[in-house]
């Protein structure tokens, strides 16, 4: 019998190739881009889940509000692991990182030191605490001693160009000695610590050490016995401010309590997340490595739905539609005896194939297009071919997509009644109109609302490039390492300053794209000890020149001046520190502050200018109080160059770094890639947002063409009327398009609102946003009129411009 059905099947469909293609190439279109996205987000769910007892293993980490600043740390104090292992039997392991950033490394006896960009200090729990094996080297010795470390293979290969790393010796930053104690497996691109290639011994890190609770600077994890819930924690952790913090900051502000502490609307609270939960939801100042937005997770898992469901309510308006075709065939099968259960199961077996069909074309689509989307998400996902699973669910879900998307279809035309259809009465209700319609009005709806998000994410991006951020950050080169120089360091920036196509050049390690930060809490003097008076500030050290180069505006007071040995100790201040201390800029010129609060002979800092805010942060947080101040420690160089040919200028900076720290790498990066990288995240999420979003009409606009051919050739008597009576083709083209264009306009009239309540809610992260516009709305109504006029018109045209009596000689 299933054998019958399936000659059956695949004779009707190669009689109307035309609508087997659409159905086809439609639903094929639809479970690819699922799929695309089913393996990204796949991609990103397995985020550290590759460790060891994951499941048991948390990151603490404290949310601070002190001096009038609140922030979400990933970071908490030195003694945090070693007192959390001792106070709670619910812990088993405890262990911290102290990031390092980039470090320059070279052979002993060799003068070309290689940058490894991801360094850390560790403490030798390391191994244990996520289940890590060494590829050569002792576990039970490694990372134990001062000034050892292990790379990854990846490293160890680049040093040493073999396998044979450990006992070798490395020179760190041209000043320490460390030595190979291991060679670890590099990390795979789905784990937090993908970037880290060299880890050295915590035990070798003075600042790891000594007690300090006001300072955060380490990353701190836990591992829990297995009958261990992290919920009986949490409490106690919030118990270490008056525990633990307040008495180890009484140094620093004499006699304060905790309950003083909260009345001046401070906080400081302590609590866990699972490591397996920081990719997606931990957004946090000092995260270990780079982190994606769960919100990005739920946009495109929302996206790969909606394509799904078009391409079946695709299939549904065309089979429901052509429906009329298949009329006679239902009932003539009925008068010959066929029973309503078996005309269901011949429908489904049709749609079976076409799902079939669909999941091939879709797989090879996908194989195809898998270079291209992972180019588009910055990912490295691969075709898991060889995990049975991934073949049960794909065949599976094609299964239960043909099931569903050809279930109305099926249901539908199985309860034609046989006198009717045969005798060529009630045709007007054969097809389904409402619910085609429905259907179309749906598909057209969820075209617009993904219109409409990409519109406003491409203007929020638009907004974030071109906002006045307060600074240029356009033709600034940022030359790393200059700490290698020594104090050759400001000659080589006088020497760069020579070069005719630079404008200016300053030192600092700190500059406005992500970074390390520095904070310090700073006190005034009247009220030194009070901490109602205090302002937590970040602090970052500068040379004279840097208010110039950055080109900061000064809204009161004046920049650091060599003229002025005073300036020594004298600050410059933002707006935000200003409007913390609540006095007016031109008020806060003059006064003293100081970060030493506690010491009995403070070193007080004069503030001498106030800048504009400028952002030194994503968009998506507030502006931070800064305090600028003048240090002969740098990190880096900033040239602000001139407009013309930047690989001359490069070449001219290189030639002087290579006479100067002859055997160092010349790293260098533009300050504006910087801060483009900053927002790529967003970039990404703007250019799926097309894409699909192109996919989605390309889906709907061919229902609606299927449809537009279905209606034109179901009304193919009443077009030759019409023109036999003197209609033009105009007027004809009209009458068969207007109907669609009411549903595309109801489809309109329902997405705008939804569009606009997604968007604002997508909108929220960002502090400094755009307002959604009214020509938005009127842009993605205008295109979806548009297209879906083109998509009408060509079968609505080809309808109208038959000769009549052909059109009538068809009935």
């Amino acid at each position: 019998m299933y054998k019958n059905y399936l000659k059956i099947a695949w004779r009707s469909l190669k009689k109307q190739p035309f609508f087997t293609f659409l159905n086809t190439f439609g639903l094929a279109i639809g479970i690819a881009g699922g799929l695309l996205i089913s393996l990204y987000i796949h991609d990103e769910l397995s985020y550290d889940t590759m460790f060891a007892d994951a499941e048991r293993i948390h990151r603490i980490h404290a949310d601070i509000k002190f001096g009038g600043d609140g922030r979400k740390f990933a970071v908490t104090p030195a003694p945090m692991a070693e007192t959390v292992q001792n106070d709670f039997s619910e812990v088993e392991l405890a262990m911290r990182f102290r990031t390092q950033g980039s470090i320059l490394l070279r052979k002993t006896g060799t003068e070309a030191n290689i940058k490894e960009l991801q360094t850390t200090f560790v403490d030798s729990t390391f191994f244990k605490m996520f289940g890590l094996a060494l590829l050569s080297g002792d576990i039970k010795t490694a990372l134990k001693s001062p000034n050892t470390l292990i790379l990854t293979k990846s490293a160890a290969e680049k040093h040493f160009n073999s396998n044979d790393a450990i006992g070798q010796t490395l020179i760190l930053d041209n000043d320490d000695s460390y030595t190979v104690t291991g060679v670890i497996a590099d990390f795979p691109q789905n784990s937090f610590l993908r970037d880290h290639t060299v880890f050295m011994a915590m035990s070798g890190y003075e600042d790891s050490r000594i007690v300090n609770w006001g300072s955060n600077n380490y990353q701190t994890y836990i591992k829990l016995i297995p009958s261990a819930n992290i919920e009986d924690i949490q409490q106690p952790l919030r118990g270490f401010l008056g525990k633990y913090v307040v008495p180890g900051v009484q140094q620093f502000m004499p006699g304060i309590t905790e309950e003083q502490f909260k009345a001046a609307g401070n906080y400081l609270i302590y609590s866990t997340m699972p490591m397996t939960d920081i990719h997606l939801k931990s957004d946090r100042v000092a995260e270990i490595s780079g982190n994606n937005d769960i919100q990005s997770i739920y946009i495109l898992s929302f996206i790969a739905i909606f394509l799904l469901v078009l391409a079946c309510v695709n299939f549904m308006n065309l089979s429901t539609a052509h429906s009329l075709k298949r009329a006679k065939e239902v009932g003539i099968r009925k008068t010959l005896g066929s029973n309503r259960g078996e005309l269901i199961r011949q429908f489904l077996i049709e749609s079976g194939l076409v799902s079939f069909g669909s999941l091939l074309l879709a797989i090879i689509l996908a194989i195809i297009l898998l270079p291209l989307f992972n180019d588009l998400a910055d990912k490295d996902i691969s075709m898991p071919y060889a995990n049975p699973f991934f073949w049960l669910i794909l065949v599976g879900s094609g299964i239960l997509l043909g099931l569903f998307s050809g279930s109305y279809p099926a249901f539908f035309m199985s309860k034609f009644i046989p006198v009717k259809v045969l005798k060529g009465t009630g045709n007007n209700s054969l097809g389904g109109s409402k619910v085609r319609n429905g259907l179309v009005i749906f598909q057209f709806a969820i075209s617009v609302f993904l219109i409409i998000s990409t519109l406003v994410v491409y203007q929020q991006l638009d907004y974030i490039q071109n906002k006045d951020l307060g600074f240029s950050k356009d033709q600034v080169l940022i030359v790393n390492d200059a700490f290698s120089l020594g104090n050759q360091a400001e000659s080589f920036k006088e020497e760069v300053k020579k070069l005719s196509y630079v404008e200016n050049a300053t030192l600092s390690s700190y500059f406005p794209t992500p970074s390390s930060r520095s904070d310090s809490t700073f006190a005034p003097e009247e009220g030194l000890t009070d901490q109602e008076n205090a302002v937590s500030m970040q602090r970052w050290g500068v040379d004279f020149d840097y208010v110039s180069t950055m080109d900061f505006e000064i809204i009161a007071g004046r920049e650091f001046d060599r003229n002025f040995k005073s300036d020594s100790t004298s600050i410059i201040v933002n707006e935000s520190a200003v409007s913390v201390m609540g006095i007016s800029p031109q008020e806060a010129i003059g006064k003293r502050y100081t970060p030493d609060m506690g010491d009995e002979n403070p070193e007080y800092y004069t503030i001498i200018g106030v800048v504009k805010d400028f952002h030194f942060s994503p968009f998506r947080a507030e502006i931070e109080s800064l305090s600028l101040h003048l240090t002969d420690r740098a990190y880096a160089l900033a040239v602000k160059l001139e407009s013309g040919d930047f690989s001359k200028a490069l070449a001219g900076i290189e030639g002087i770094w290579n006479k100067v720290a002859p055997g160092q790498p010349f790293d260098y990066y533009f300050m504006e890639d910087s801060f483009n990288d900053t927002y790529q995240s967003e970039q990404r999420l703007g250019r799926i947002f097309f894409i699909f979003t192109a996919l989605s009409i390309l889906i709907a606009c061919l229902g609606l063409f299927g449809l537009a051919a279905f209606n034109a050739e179901k009304r193919t008597k009443e077009i030759g009327i019409r023109k036999v009576l003197g209609a033009s083709v105009s007027q004809i083209s009209y009458k068969l398009s207007i109907d669609f264009l009411k549903l595309v306009g109801i489809a309109i009239l329902v997405s705008l609102p939804l569009g606009w309540f997604a968007m604002n809610k997508w909108l929220e992260d960002f502090s400094y946003r755009i307002e959604i516009g009214v020509w938005v709305f009127v842009l993605a109504s205008f295109l979806a009129v548009v297209i879906s006029i083109i998509t009408v018109s060509y079968q609505s045209i080809k309808a109208a411009i038959v000769n009549p009596v052909k059109s009538l000689r068809t009935e």
